[in-house]
């Protein structure tokens, strides 16, 4: 019998799941056993997996589970080095130059284990058949306004927390704004016609605040951009990979320019291939912000689990789009799952 084995996620700040329990009560009528963790901090409690028919498990057993159990999860497992021996659904951010991703590769290699990394769960025609990115796009963009908001009194941005639902995430913003006597700034969105561009355009519009949209056809001639500079707010939202242009350099940062925030919502610092080459980690929800000038400020934001900010939203919408997937876990070896192995088996044969 096919056992999926949903772990409790590990890092701090991240509340999402990937498994309703609508969607486990699904699983278990297909004939998927189904286990799952339980969690101080998942934002779906333990409680209604249980009542869904769910087995419960302690938290962060994941390890000792049974060797053909499949482990889905979200975000990144703990940096223990240890070689990893299960089958594993989970964003493996591997496979475009990131160091990190290398190590993780190794892990697998070693324990021969495998990964079916959920950025790379593409249909027949190459496109992701479920994302965060429009929710990542809207969280990103409303932590960058924030940054912009922390500007006009002086500071940088605080610490951030999540936030019940988007109306509460809006009003906060608006109530923020609304003292502020500095024009409403303006912004720029490249990968504007994706998910998570559609996301921080979403935003903005939601604040008042006008955008200009750029996507392939804007950037096809090459980077840097100067035209960016000219936009009080930025917001990177493709991915990075070989041949994406240098968009906003460091030679660029001390130029004439209104720019004051970068929300590099794709967050790629540590890749070959980051687009926005100015800081080399990422941020976090306590340090939401990386100030590259002072003066005038110039920050940078790029905290990696955005969509943790609408935990719940987020999660209910990952999980609809995942679910038709999950219930034909039993054919690992056909269809969507079948070219994330491929995918998998072909950068782990150059670890």
């Amino acid at each position: 019998m096919t056992h999926l084995w949903v772990r409790s996620e590990q890092r701090a700040n991240e509340d999402r799941v990937g498994l309703t329990p609508k969607g486990a009560s699904a699983l278990l009528k297909k004939g998927i056993s189904v286990t799952v963790e339980e969690s101080q901090s998942r934002i779906i409690p333990t409680e209604a997996y249980r009542a869904a028919g769910c087995t419960i498990a302690p938290e962060f057993s994941w390890p000792s589970a049974p060797a053909q159990a499949i482990i889905f999860g979200l975000k990144e497992l703990p940096d223990d080095n240890t070689a990893l021996s299960h089958r594993h659904i989970m964003f493996g951010h591997a496979y475009k130059g990131q160091h990190s991703g290398r190590i993780l590769l190794h892990r697998f290699k070693e324990g021969n284990g495998a990964l079916y990394d959920l950025e790379y769960l593409v249909d027949d025609g190459g496109r992701r058949v479920a994302a965060f990115g429009y929710w990542a796009g809207f969280a990103g963009a409303a932590v960058s306004v924030m940054c912009w908001i922390a500007q006009q009194s002086g500071g940088i941005c605080p610490p951030v927390t999540s936030f019940p639902n988007q109306k509460a995430l809006i009003d906060a913003l608006s109530g923020a704004i609304e003292p502020i006597t500095a024009p409403i700034p303006n912004a720029i969105v490249i990968g504007a016609l994706g998910r998570v561009g559609t996301g921080a355009a979403d935003l903005c519009k939601a604040l008042g605040i006008p955008v200009i949209k750029w996507d392939m056809a804007e950037t096809a001639s090459g980077g840097p951009f100067p035209e960016i500079l000219h936009h009080s707010l930025f917001f990177n939202c493709i991915l990075a990979r070989p041949g994406t242009p240098v968009f906003v350099s460091p030679q660029m940062v001390n130029q004439n320019r209104t720019l004051c925030v970068i929300g590099d919502i794709a967050c790629d610092p540590d890749s070959d291939y980051n687009p926005i080459p100015l800081y080399d980690k990422a941020t976090s929800w306590d340090a939401p912000a990386f100030r590259v000038v002072s003066d005038p400020p110039l920050d940078v934001m790029a905290i990696d689990n955005l969509p943790s900010l609408l935990p719940l939203e987020s999660s209910e919408d990952f999980a609809a789009q995942l679910l038709p997937y999950l219930l034909e876990l039993d054919n690992l070896d056909k269809d969507v799952w079948g070219r994330a192995k491929t995918t998998f088996d072909q950068h782990i044969k150059e670890v």
